[in-house]
């Protein structure tokens, strides 16, 4: 069986989240070290904004009022509040064996994990391909800045509700997808750092996003399951994640390289305004 790297960076600040990604994905282009996979929380809990997305629509006094970390991520979609939940990120070589090249395909292909750890935690998950414009309008707010009220091609769901949000890159021939499995979802705090246009298009966002998101314990405790810790959803993870891509995972740290091009890529980039703030 193929070895790929496993790292743990615990809880880091937002800055440093989105340039250890970025770091990894940079020495596996030039085939410093092997396709890796990553699991991570954060410190504080943090608002990262999609690469696209316009930093107005988030309220950046409401933001630092709470005490949340900011970061505009290197990949798509729309804002995520990550606080109670674990973060991971998959890089591996476009050309690799089994990768397909188009990017729906590849997502589905990197989610299968995703989608055995839910069922391994007593969930009934599901990976929907939304074949069609009038089939992802049924996950979709329009006008939602909430990412997962924003739906890919591929959506993990339980019971018609998305359990995970995760997002794409390709750079330097190499695929970056990292995302968010939540164990618990404070929505009236995420919604308090969003910009609308008045208070009842707020609250009809917000109910909408209620329906068609879901964390894993809130689940659980409709089930009458007992609750999962971030250590039970990690282990079922970790396991899943590797059978899924048929590979060995194998526990690692960074390397000085990609150490060293973090503390620059922080400096330089993710804890800069001029990143963050660009759009």
């Amino acid at each position: 069986m193929t070895a790929w790297r496993f790292i743990h960076t615990g809880d880091r600040s937002p800055a440093e989240n989105m340039a250890i990604d970025e770091a990894i994905l940079t020495a596996h282009s030039e085939g410093r070290v092997s396709p890796t996979v990553r699991f991570y929380g954060w410190n504080p809990a943090t608002l990262s904004i999609g690469y696209f997305q316009k930093a107005q629509e988030v309220d950046r006094e409401a933001v630092a009022g709470e005490g949340i970390g900011f970061v505009r991520r290197p990949t798509g979609g729309r804002a995520v509040l990550h606080d109670k939940e674990l973060t991971y990120s998959i890089i591996v070589a476009e050309n690799y064996p089994g990768i397909p090249r188009n990017v729906t395909e590849a997502y589905r292909v990197l989610s299968e994990g995703l989608l055995q750890g839910f069922r391994a935690l007593g969930l009934g998950a599901e990976m929907v391909q939304l074949a069609s414009d009038e089939e992802k309008e049924k996950y979709a707010s329009a006008g939602s800045a909430a990412c997962f009220d924003s739906p890919s091609w591929y959506e993990l769901v339980v019971e018609g509700r998305k359990v995970a949000g995760s997002a794409q890159v390709r750079q330097k021939d190499v695929v970056l997808q990292h995302g968010s499995i939540l164990l618990d979802m404070n929505t009236d705090q995420l919604f308090r750092m969003l910009r609308f246009s008045n208070e009842k298009v707020a609250e009809r966002m917000k109910a909408s996003f209620l329906k068609k998101a879901v964390a894993i314990n809130d689940l659980l405790r409709a089930q009458g399951k007992q609750e999962v810790t971030i250590e039970q959803v990690e282990e079922a993870f970790h396991r899943e994640i590797g059978l899924g891509l048929g590979v060995e995972l194998v526990e690692d740290e960074l390397s000085p390289y990609e150490v060293e091009l973090t503390e620059r890529l922080v400096r330089e980039k993710y804890g800069t305004d001029e990143w963050n703030l660009r759009r």
